[in-house]
């Protein structure tokens, strides 16, 4: 998937980033639990801040140690306890994901294509899992991505109409509860946080989509002006941005507020910035959970 949604470290206290590390650690306990051990594989950033959103606002989280399947020689790690937003997180994650590989199926280059599939078996289980417990969820990133297929076959010159399709997708990862104001809000946070993901998500594979041939809305949409590409997307992400602060200032989020207040105002900005310089992917290949993003940005 994407991992764009994380927090600039160096400004988190100790305590906020060791809430951040097990709410991350229990997310991968639970999709493992719940979808397999290679739904594992697809442990992401952004389903960890959807999680957070999607939890309750309590003082600190419920935690237990629990072994890392990636480091079982080493001591235990502190895990946020399983719970129903950990749940919904790690079967949309799984959902999502699925259908990502699925579509680099029919998208991808030949050896692309093989690993996609291979994959897809992996996970067939595990997402048929997870869409059993959330048909309404796959069911609307089915239609969404269909739609995005058709406007993207069409070569669509029309960054909105793509970037509302798959942002949608986002918004429906928040589950309906009695307070309407309360869902209102968060849906909208969630909308505006896929806009920017695809957005900055197509900025980043534009040389590679090019190069390759295959669509990418930027490029429709300037057809190579890159002065204009960069001055009118970095003006329409700052916009997603501002709407999301906007719509996160009406939640309540407990304990969970100063960290996704981070990533919101200097982790987006601090990875929107990384992108547009050209050192993500660079410092992606890098990237465990432990590494200092904001001194990476710094080099």
């Amino acid at each position: 998937m994407f991992g764009y949604i994380r927090p600039n470290r160096e400004e988190l206290k100790v305590r906020e980033l060791e809430d951040y590390q097990a709410m991350y650690c229990g997310l991968c306990q639970v999709m493992g639990k719940r979808c397999g051990f290679t739904a594992r594989m697809l442990l992401n950033y952004d389903f960890t801040f959807l999680a957070m959103l999607l939890s309750p606002p309590e003082r600190r989280p419920s935690t237990c140690m629990r072994r890392c399947p990636a480091k079982l020689f080493l001591r235990k790690k502190c895990t946020c306890a399983s719970g129903p937003w950990l749940e919904a997180a790690a079967d949309e994650s799984v959902i999502l994901s699925y259908w990502k590989v699925r579509d680099s199926i029919e998208d991808g280059g030949f050896w692309e294509r093989i690993g996609a599939r291979t994959l897809s078996l992996l996970l067939r289980r595990g997402y048929r899992r997870a869409a059993a417990a959330r048909p309404e969820f796959d069911r609307e990133v089915c239609r969404q991505l269909e739609t995005l297929r058709r406007l993207e076959k069409s070569d669509t010159p029309s960054l909105d109409r793509t970037a509302d399709t798959f942002a949608r997708i986002l918004q429906a990862a928040a589950p309906k509860t009695e307070n309407e104001a309360e869902d209102r809000a968060l849906g909208q946070l969630l909308y505006h946080v896929g806009r920017w993901i695809y957005l900055i998500d197509a900025w980043d594979d534009l040389q590679e989509d090019v190069s390759a041939g295959r669509y990418n809305p930027i490029h429709a949409r300037f057809g190579g002006r890159e002065e204009a590409e960069q001055e009118y997307l970095r003006t329409t992400l700052l916009h997603s941005r501002n709407l999301a602060l906007s719509a996160f200032a009406l939640l309540n989020r407990g304990c969970w507020e100063p960290v996704l207040g981070n990533i919101l105002c200097l982790g987006m900005p601090m990875v929107e910035e990384m992108v547009f310089r050209g050192c993500w992917k660079q410092m992606k290949r890098r990237t465990i959970l432990g590494v200092d993003s904001g001194r990476s940005q710094q080099r």
